[in-house]
């Protein structure tokens, strides 16, 4: 066992992180949002949504810094600070849905697939793009962060793309609400609903901060590595998202923003590189939970959590989970024979943010209880839990009552 390759903060953390916040909905939903709420509507659904995961990553790095951690990111974490009976509770739902989400980017990267090669098979292109998919994650978790630079190195050609685009004049043709709240003239309802419907579309964009505790237990220094990662992922795809919502508002018609999910691959300079960004993401995302969410299983095989505890927990040579591995890739392929996502896609928010909000409880607990035992690296002022636990409370409302 002495031969297991451990990761440090740009592969391990940084990296994924960031790839599985810069997602398909940056791509293809973004411009769907501006052309609802407006620029200034949007810009306030990104400030929310960040609020809500920049404090719970602040939370999830004060409880990091505090404690040795072993295998299986958040699961670990509220195992070992609230008992394994409420982490258990937590960690299945927590590695079915990572699971769910692994199905949710492949539909995405077989959206993406369609646009260029209509009249390829959907089915195929899924169990292809699965098999791929599980072969790297099988191999390695070195394989798959490798993988991963090169996805990067795609979604930063693209966002060059845009930059290119902009520069050379997309920004005159703006939309009537560029600068203002917006219509929400794709949408039914009463105005302050249509609000939130948008926040619901555009909030699972900023969830993919779990990505690099996730791997917990193959970073070389997890107490360093998971807040420094996390939180310059998070700064750096905020800025991201600001900047893109900014050029689509000046760039296209509340018209074309409303009706056409393409309008961020068209409006570009180049736009088979953001096509290629598109897949690149989807693909690095569904990665990223494969690997995670074979993790998590596997934690909860080493403290027995789930029967066969001993058979889920068996490592190779090389330290990579062969069985929980093989469990997850059965789990992914069943989803993927559902054929119906919309269904999924709120579940999997919802276990994101039950997550989030017990990450945020066990700080208030900490906190609260004085103990000499909590005495994190990364210190937060109190309000910051209470903010987080009340913004996942608030968002699960309103994504689905």
């Amino acid at each position: 066992m002495g031969n297991i390759k451990k990761f440090g903060t740009f592969g391990g953390v940084f990296t994924p992180t960031l790839l599985t916040i810069l997602g398909v909905i940056m791509y293809l939903r973004l411009g769907w949002v501006v052309g609802n709420a407006g620029l200034f509507g949007a810009l306030v659904i990104i400030v929310i949504s960040y609020a809500i995961t920049l404090t719970t990553a602040l939370s999830m790095s004060a409880i990091t810094t505090n404690i040795k951690l072993g295998a299986g990111g958040a699961y670990a974490i509220i195992s070992q600070a609230l008992g394994l009976e409420v982490g258990g509770s937590l960690g299945i739902p927590r590695y079915v849905s990572q699971g769910l989400a692994v199905t949710m980017y492949i539909f995405g990267f077989r959206e993406g697939w369609l646009m260029v090669f209509p009249d390829h098979s959907a089915f195929l292109v899924d169990l292809l793009v699965f098999i791929v998919l599980f072969g790297i994650a099988y191999k390695s978790a070195d394989l798959a962060i490798k993988t991963q630079y090169i996805v990067m190195g795609v979604i930063f050609l693209s966002l060059i793309s845009i930059v290119i685009a902009a520069t050379q004049g997309t920004m005159t043709n703006a939309s009537e609400n560029a600068l203002t709240w917006g219509n929400f003239s794709g949408l039914e309802g009463s105005t302050n609903e249509k609000f939130w419907i948008v926040f619901a579309v555009f909030f699972p964009a900023s969830t993919g901060i779990m990505a690099g505790a996730n791997m917990s237990g193959e970073l070389k220094d997890p107490r360093t590595s998971i807040p420094s990662g996390t939180l310059w992922a998070i700064g750096l795809s905020f800025i991201v998202y600001i900047l893109l919502a900014i050029w689509i508002s000046f760039s296209a018609s509340e018209y074309e923003l409303v009706n056409n999910f393409n309008i961020i691959i068209e409006k570009s300079f180049f736009p088979p590189l953001v096509i290629a960004g598109v897949l690149g993401a989807t693909f690095s995302s569904a990665l990223a939970s494969l690997i995670g969410s074979s993790r998590i299983l596997f934690a909860m095989g080493q403290h027995r959590v789930l029967p066969k505890g001993e058979w889920l927990e068996y490592q190779d040579g090389a330290g990579q989970p062969r069985n929980a591995m093989i469990v997850t890739g059965i789990l992914i392929f069943s989803t993927m024979l559902l054929r119906d996502l919309n269904a999924i896609a709120p579940l999997v928010t919802m276990f994101f943010l039950i997550t989030y909000a017990m990450l945020n409880v066990v700080v208030i607990i900490e906190q609260r209880l004085g103990l000499i035992s909590f005495r994190p690296i990364f210190v937060v002022h109190k309000s910051i839990p209470w903010l987080g636990l009340i913004g996942s409370l608030l968002a699960m409302f309103i994504i689905n009552p």
